[in-house]
């Protein structure tokens, strides 16, 4: 990436009167600096504003030097899809609920999008995970995720029957609600209310974690993240899956389809204020430390 920065996208729901309001003030400012600001043509007309330049999602991250997501944890993961085969940096502003990933707040935003401009903030490089669903037909359906990808019951009061392999070796059987692969960076997300341990983000490793297994002793494990993890449906009466990447359907999984995941080629790199500390983002988020002396 060039510097000073050119070109920036802005992702969020713009509707939204919270982030609204943050893109109110940041879109002037990035016009005082000669920045030219892209923003999805699946915006309602008007939304963010006049100033800027509606594209097609593909284009997005082809064309710009820096993406802003302005939201939650969640609007970054989508803005990573975005920008996952361009080696564009990520800047995320926490107008969410919990924010492991959109760090910088609304009091700060305008501060720290100016170091991001001037290539100032610290770069953060996390792994990517390629969820690949190879259906019975023949189809194929290929995406990435961030978080995590999770495999999980499409009907309600139903659970399924499914086996996991890694690396071509039978694992297990479970019977449960689904089962969810994450990345390091995952796993304070979705594989940490099912049980899954908090692995340093730049670990090489991935969790499996079963969701509501139906027996005790199906517990999360972790595994190099050199691994492929295979996950197939047992032959049932009406059984069917959802595939789910980062919170995005990828598609339906059936019996007689398999569902592989692998630590991808491509990585995202998120930017952080100075002085980043992913221990004190775990104790803020997790109430970790309380009543005892801040060190």
């Amino acid at each position: 990436m060039a510097f000073p920065v050119r070109c920036c996208a802005l992702v969020g729901r713009f509707e939204d009167p919270r982030i609204a309001e943050s893109v109110s003030a940041l879109l002037p400012h990035l016009a005082r600096r000669g920045v030219e600001v892209l923003v999805s043509e699946h915006n309602p007309p008007g939304v963010p504003g006049a100033d800027v330049t509606r594209v097609a999602d593909a284009e997005l991250g082809a064309r710009t030097d820096l993406l802003i997501a302005i939201g939650g944890d969640g609007t970054l993961l989508h803005a990573a899809r975005l920008v996952a085969r361009h080696a564009v940096p990520l800047l995320g502003v926490n107008r969410g609920r919990l924010g492991f990933l959109t760090d910088v707040m609304p009091q700060n935003m305008l501060q720290w999008v100016d170091a991001a401009l001037a290539g100032e903030l610290e770069a953060d490089r996390r792994q990517l995970l390629t969820a690949s669903l190879h259906q019975a037909d023949g189809r194929h359906a290929q995406a990435f995720a961030l978080n995590d990808v999770v495999m999980q019951k499409h009907d309600t009061g139903r659970t399924l029957d499914f086996d996991t392999r890694v690396n071509g070796r039978y694992v297990n059987t479970h019977t449960g609600d689904g089962i969810i692969v994450a990345s390091a960076t995952g796993s304070t997300a979705y594989a940490l209310s099912c049980g899954g341990p908090i692995i340093e983000p730049h670990l090489e490793a991935l969790v499996i974690a079963p969701i509501c297994a139906h027996t005790l002793s199906d517990r999360p494990i972790v595994v190099s993240a050199r691994s492929v993890i295979e996950i197939a449906l047992h032959e049932r009466p009406d059984t069917r899956a959802n595939v789910i990447c980062d919170g995005a359907i990828l598609g339906s999984l059936v019996p007689g389809d398999r569902l592989e995941t692998r630590t991808a080629g491509e990585h995202v790199t998120l930017l952080h204020p100075p002085a980043h500390d992913y221990y004190k983002i775990l104790r803020s988020k997790l109430h970790w430390g309380r009543g005892s002396v801040e060190r």
